[in-house]
Formats: C-alpha cells, sequence, structure tokens
C-alpha cells in the first residue's frame, strides 16, 4: 500500500481541500452536472444543498475519482483529480447513501476486512476496529450480525469504515438519509469531532436544518449548476432581512395578489397555488401598509400575515423557484457500484 498522506502534505496548495472549476457530467440526453465551481477550505464542513436530481452526488463521485469528468477539472489538496488519482485516493474517504457493508458479518468482522483491504496488518486491523466501534457508540454491538441492526447503526458503521485511513478529506453523500432525528443529531455530533480532529468534509444533503446546522459554506445546486454560494448568513441576506409571508382567503386572487406583492414592493415573488400562500423578501417592513391597502384596494382579501427572518428553506425557494423537496427523480447516475468505505 502506498505511504498516506497527512494533513500537512495535503495543504500544500494553500489550505484548499477542494478546487473544482466548470465540472460536467452527461448521461445520454441528461446534462446532470453542468459546470460546476467549487472551493473548499481545508479543516472546514462545506454543505452541498439540493433536492435528488440535482446532481450532487455526480459531483461527489467525480471529486473522488469514482466517475470520469466530461468536462471542467478538479485538484483535491493541490493534486489533479484526473492526472494523479492514485495520490487523490489516498487523501479521501467517501461515505455514500447507502451502507457499503456485508449483513452477514458483524460490525467488527466488516470493519476488519476493510482495514485489511487498506494494507493493515491482521493485529493493527483489529485494533483499528475496536477503537472505531467505541468511536461510534457501537461496541456492544460489535458481534451482532448487520442484519440486526438499525438503519442508524448501519449509517454510524458506514461512516467509521470511511475514517479507517484517517483520511484528511471526507465526502459524505447524504450521511443521514432515513435516520431518526436522535441518530441524526448524533451524526451530527460525530461530523463535527472529525473536523476538530483535523478532517475536511465536503456533505451533500437536501436537509436544509443539516446544511444548517454544520456547514460553515453552502453551495445550491438546482439541475446540475451552483446557483448561491456563501455562509448561512450570506444566503439569508441575498433574500432580504425579512420575508414577508401571505395567505390568500380565496386562491383564485393568488395571480392578482402576487402581482401585486411584486409591483408594490419591487421584488420577485414565489407562491404556492395549491395553499394559496405567497412569499416574498422585505427590505423595508413600512411598505407593509401600502401593500395591504394595494390588495383592499383590488378586492383581494387575506387569512393571513407575518412577517419573519427567512430560513434557510425560503432561501432555496426564492433562489430557485421551487422548494428543495421537489424535483424528486433519482439522479441516473447513481449506482451502489462505487460507493465504497474508503476508495
Amino acid at each position: 500500500m502506498a505511504a498516506r498522506y497527512g494533513n500537512a502534505e495535503a495543504e500544500k496548495d494553500g489550505g484548499w481541500a477542494v478546487e473544482a472549476r466548470g465540472l460536467v457530467k452527461t448521461f445520454g440526453d441528461n446534462r446532470a452536472v453542468d459546470g460546476v465551481d467549487l472551493n473548499v477550505r481545508a479543516g472546514s464542513i462545506y454543505g452541498v444543498l439540493g433536492p435528488n436530481g440535482a446532481g450532487k452526488t455526480t459531483t461527489i463521485r467525480m471529486l473522488a475519482t469514482l466517475l470520469r469528468m466530461d468536462g471542467g477539472s478538479a485538484r483535491i489538496f493541490g493534486y489533479d483529480v484526473e492526472k494523479e488519482p492514485q495520490i487523490v485516493r489516498q487523501l479521501i474517504g467517501v461515505t455514500g447513501q447507502y451502507a457499503s457493508v456485508d449483513e452477514s458479518l458483524s460490525a467488527t468482522e466488516n470493519l476488519v476486512i476493510f482495514s485489511r483491504l487498506l494494507g493493515l496488518g491482521r493485529a493493527e486491523a483489529r485494533r483499528k476496529a475496536a477503537e472505531l466501534l467505541e468511536e461510534f457508540g457501537l461496541t456492544e454491538a460489535a458481534k451482532r450480525p448487520l442484519k440486526q441492526f438499525s438503519g442508524g447503526m448501519r449509517r454510524r458503521l458506514d461512516l467509521a469504515a470511511s475514517l479507517i485511513a484517517q483520511p484528511p478529506l471526507i465526502f459524505l453523500d447524504e450521511p443521514t438519509t432515513g435516520l431518526d432525528p436522535r441518530t441524526r443529531a448524533q451524526m451530527w455530533n460525530t461530523i463535527r469531532r472529525l473536523v476538530k480532529t483535523g478532517s475536511t468534509v465536503l456533505l451533500t444533503t437536501q436537509y436544509l436544518d443539516e446544511a444548517d446546522q454544520l456547514a460553515d459554506r453552502i453551495a445550491v445546486i438546482d439541475r446540475g449548476r451552483v446557483v448561491a454560494e456563501g455562509t448561512v448568513d450570506e444566503l439569508k441576506a441575498s433574500v432580504g432581512n425579512s420575508l414577508l409571508h401571505l395567505r390568500i382567503e380565496d386562491q383564485g386572487d393568488i395571480r392578482e395578489a402576487r402581482r401585486i406583492v411584486e409591483q408594490v414592493l419591487q421584488v420577485r415573488s414565489s407562491a404556492s397555488a395549491e395553499a394559496g400562500k405567497i412569499t416574498a423578501p422585505m427590505a423595508e417592513t413600512g411598505r407593509v401598509t401600502d401593500l395591504l391597502i394595494a390588495l383592499r384596494g383590488a378586492g383581494i382579501h387575506l387569512a393571513e400575515i407575518s412577517v419573519q427572518k427567512p430560513t434557510l428553506d425560503e432561501v432555496f425557494l426564492a433562489i430557485t423557484g421551487h422548494g428543495v423537496k421537489e424535483n424528486e427523480s433519482p439522479e441516473s447516475e447513481k449506482s451502489n457500484v462505487a460507493e465504497v468505505a474508503s476508495v
């Protein structure tokens, strides 16, 4: 096995863990990734937020050398992903959306196998397995076959497997999908600990609260493109200091109400015709009075009105024009083949 690279070596490029320019990947007529740029600083948690089918998994697989890019370029700690894939693979760990483990074996046996495949000796592999099982709270279940594990336990084991080689950069592709709130919170704490001990995490998610809680910076990706990037506060500020929420009494009036909202506030709004709701950014809350007068003059009655600070969900809605849970068609590129614990 080739020598592993530590963080000091990995940070030779001035602190950038990931530099991607114009990444492109097509599958037939589907342009799954359409010119994605990413800059991830070493020692941070970087979130890639978007719905299923947005291109998140494809992007991760290209950066992790698991999928050849059709355009663009990428560097991991300064090493070219296409020209120096062997070095890149020693610097990364990949945890996919589905546990890459053998259900007929115990947790210990799975981790020992992964360790041996990565070149560890038998004794070192068992020591590493025990250490990781303790770290992820799985010691009591160490000898239990995986088919008896809950979904949360499987996800923790999958993350543990990706850390056997202690990689400087960890790709987490929707690591908490399908987990209950308590287990998700435990995973969040584990991810934070990874960064505190020197790793960099690139996290894809469709959970807005997850990105809000964990990420130092976020790229919002939709239909294969990065449509916004920044800190959580920067993204929220981009849609205004406050958001106006209206619920129209007669849903037949929503189109005219939206026109009036945009005319009076001089902003772009979003609307849900099914619920009769309109959301619009507001720079000046004093304009609410003018808006109410205009709506009354048009004979449009409100069932509800409120002004609130924007949430990340509303940021996504304002930027893309639809909710993060929409566009639910699965990405055509998803495959379990690439879901290895550490490449």
